[in-house]
């Protein structure tokens, strides 16, 4: 059997942290490989390693059989290991051609059409749907994540890394992106994929290495695991993999958005006459590729954006349906006041959503400061919802006061969703609620969406996996170039009749 690398006993530490335990783990020569785990289970940093960003306090890796060092990103391009991170490393004024000739090596001539030329044999050997000549601020994100697989293959890599490369990819492109790894793999290269999509685990992959809290607890084959097999290695025990969807229960409508339409500082139209209604005791799924307004409308909602004129954004409080309260022109805090929340999880969790500096205890305490007539903050009410999230999400915390800056993304998100959950609102918005979160964290959030729904609560759910927005949500709102592309029955709708309304915006007055 020919391995393409090795891993043998791996161990990497960040302080007292434990990242990695003696993993050992074998990729063979034309396989794809899905690495799995929980959030803070290691599958990023031992992908690191191989890729040359850390180096490991012990172990040895072995490429082709041999022992190597690898210290740094360009000897692991020298060992032909390619990594595509999550988060794309292009220039978007440069070209394609442009951005794959950057990293080439000073003693290579510079000629880009040489460089267009070879990249052009990769893209037509692989079958990859990419235009050499266009800028990547034209490209959708798609395009880019292509671009970056044509980077690592053009600089000879026969192992590529991909970290959560469907994160963001419509049904469509993700098939497409499959297509390519399969035809990567039939030309005896490697691929490693790390991801939280169980069902993509198992229709692409060869076989499947789990890790559970930086530990390898083993490998199987895929044609003999299921995602609850799976799950329960990763997990340690049994989970329940479903979601909760309880019927709407006499819905009432908490907001009536009419002809909404918002410009970005360069006065680009984002949202463009956007109308479409919200009710308590629903959730309400937002679909769309990234960048195509979905942000921009909960925060239009929640008064953080600028409205054009025209817009409407009505919000019916409990009690007082008959008399509704216009959105627009009030402040953040007046909005939220009055019971529209918005659960944000930006990409900067803590830029954003959260003071990093800060523990659980003063994060619960932002929302209520300000509140009551004492001079004296009160902080008992913080710290017993900072406790419930805690127990609740599972926080892995030292404790509650320790900052969140500390804590790995997955918990920093568990502490976000957690406090704006527990508030108790009206309107609960939330984006990317499950964004980078295991599996198992995943479902407690979905079935604590639902147990809000059940409450009365006004859920909208913005998110980026198809089969989750038409398990969880009631309804699905598609947009689609910033404009409402159609509302779907999510009983009823298929993943394909979405992903197609995602991507083609149908001819006005249809």
């Amino acid at each position: 059997m020919e391995y393409a690398i090795q891993l043998k006993n791996v161990t990497k530490t960040f302080g007292k942290v434990v990242a990695n335990k003696n993993v050992s783990l074998d990729v063979k020569k034309g396989e794809i490989l899905s690495l799995l785990g929980e959030n803070g289970s290691g599958k990023t940093t031992l992908m690191n390693m191989i890729s040359g960003i850390y180096f490991p306090d012990s172990g040895e890796i072995l490429v082709d059989g041999k022992r190597v060092e690898i210290r740094s990103p360009k000897d692991a391009y020298d060992l032909g290991i390619g990594m595509i991170h999550q988060h794309f490393k292009l220039i978007d004024v440069f070209s394609a051609t442009e951005n794959i000739a950057l990293g080439l090596d000073k003693k290579q001539k510079f000629d880009l059409k040489e460089v267009r030329k070879k990249a052009q044999a990769i893209c037509d050997r692989y079958h990859f749907d990419l235009d050499l000549n266009q800028k990547v601020y034209e490209m959708s994100v798609s395009q880019k994540q292509t671009l970056e697989i044509v980077k690592v293959l053009y600089r000879g890599a026969n192992i590529l890394i991909l970290d959560e490369p469907t994160a963001v990819l419509t049904p469509q492109e993700t098939e497409r992106l499959f297509e390519v790894i399969r035809n990567m793999k039939a030309d005896n290269k490697s691929v490693i994929i790390i991801t939280h999509k169980l069902h993509e685990v198992l229709e692409i992959s060869d076989q499947v290495a789990i890790l559970r809290k930086g530990e390898y607890i083993g490998t199987v084959n895929t044609s003999e695991a299921t995602e609850n097999s799976l799950t329960e290695m990763m997990v340690g025990k049994k989970v329940e993999l479903n979601i909760a969807r309880s019927a709407p229960v006499n819905p009432v409508k908490r907001l009536e958005i009419s002809h909404l339409t918002v410009y970005n500082r360069e006065e680009i139209k984002i949202l463009d006459d956007v109308s479409f209604d919200v009710y308590g005791g629903e959730v309400l799924g937002i679909a769309g590729i990234s960048g195509n307004g979905q942000k921009e409308l909960l925060e239009a909602i929640a008064g953080l954006q600028i409205t054009a004129q025209g817009s409407s954004i009505e919000f019916y409080e409990r009690g007082k349906e008959d008399q509704p309260i216009q959105l627009v022109g009030k402040t953040p805090k007046k909005i939220r006041d009055a019971g529209v929340h918005l659960a944000f999880v930006p990409e900067d969790r803590l830029g954003m959503g959260l003071v990093g500096s800060m523990g659980m205890t003063g994060n619960m305490l932002l929302k209520s400061y300000g509140k009551g007539s004492s001079p004296i903050t009160d902080m008992r009410t913080p710290r017993k919802m900072a406790e419930k999230v805690k127990e609740e999400l599972e926080v892995v915390t030292p404790s509650l006061n320790t900052p969140v800056s500390r804590l790995s993304g997955g918990n920093v998100q568990k502490v976000l969703v957690g406090r704006e959950i527990a508030e108790a609102p009206t309107v609960l918005m939330t984006a990317y609620a499950v964004r980078g979160l295991d599996i198992n964290t995943s479902y407690t959030i979905y079935n604590l969406l639902d147990e809000e729904k059940k409450e009365g609560v006004a859920v909208v759910y913005v998110g980026e996996d198809l089969d989750v927005l038409i398990d969880l949500c009631d309804r699905i709102l598609v947009l689609c170039g910033g404009k409402e592309n159609g509302i779907l029955d999510a009983r009823t709708t298929t993943k394909e009749e979405v992903g197609l309304l995602m991507t083609n915006l149908r001819k006005e007055g249809k």
